[in-house]
């Protein structure tokens, strides 16, 4: 073979030019593609960078492709949200009796104590394990808090100015991202929360089931905490 015969170097072909993203459908499409495709949610940033500089999307149009999509799954089994990440499509929840049927593996349940610290965690952030404990009235159990840290549900933001400088627990992105939520502000009251079981986010295309992101450890068969109890830990009062 001859050096003309050899390849040049790779390159990503760009967008025939009798595509250009000023079509507004083209863009939707793309948009369309690009969450069915994507691991994780897309911000509005990232869909954006999906087009070249020499073929940028209109201004407005990404955003007016997201409203259209999600105005397109009315009455769908799916639904485009959006989470603190970005945007992302969902099977509904009150299709997953169906489409959980897939998975041969039951969801697990999660440890009483577990939806204890991660409520007061999530309402009462920044929090120090030792505030934990002196709430709850027992010692926290180093692996539950371990578990939350390695699924990326909770992390440290910092520490306390007392002796001991102890860790200040928060939430992170992650755990809006699963809940369904785009900020802390959207946090249900307490006093509206039947059952934790209710922040069970709708059921990702990307994963069997919300609940088996917890599948590898820190599972019970006692039910979850009433109403009254998280209430009473995340307010600082014992039953």
């Amino acid at each position: 073979m001859n050096s003309e015969d050899t390849p040049a170097e790779f390159e990503r072909p760009a967008p025939p030019e009798e595509s250009a993203p000023g079509d507004h459908a083209l863009v939707q499409r793309v948009v369309e593609a690009a969450l069915l495709a994507a691991p994780q949610p897309l911000s509005v940033a990232q869909l954006y960078a999906l087009f070249p500089d020499g073929q940028p999307a209109p201004r407005g149009s990404i955003e007016q492709a997201l409203s259209a999509l999600q105005e397109a799954c009315a009455g769908r089994g799916v639904a485009l949200v959006e989470v603190a990440s970005g945007f992302r499509y969902q099977v509904r929840r009150e299709v997953q009796p169906w489409v959980g049927r897939l998975f041969a593996e039951r969801p697990p349940r999660y440890t009483r104590a577990t939806l204890e610290i991660l409520a007061l965690i999530a309402y009462r952030q920044p929090i120090t394990r030792g505030e934990i404990e002196a709430i709850r009235g027992v010692a926290v159990n180093a692996n539950i808090i371990k578990t939350l840290e390695e699924r990326e549900w909770i992390r440290v933001v910092g520490h306390r100015d007392v002796p001991g400088r102890p860790e200040l627990f928060g939430t992170t992105r992650a755990f809006l991202d699963h809940f369904n939520l785009k900020s802390l502000d959207e946090l249900p009251p307490l006093a509206e929360i039947r059952d934790l079981g209710e922040f069970e986010p709708q059921l990702p295309l990307e994963e069997p089931l919300p609940a088996q992101a917890l599948a590898d450890g820190d599972v019970a068969t006692t039910p979850a905490p009433t109403p009254d109890e998280i209430d009473n830990a995340a307010s600082g009062r014992m039953p």
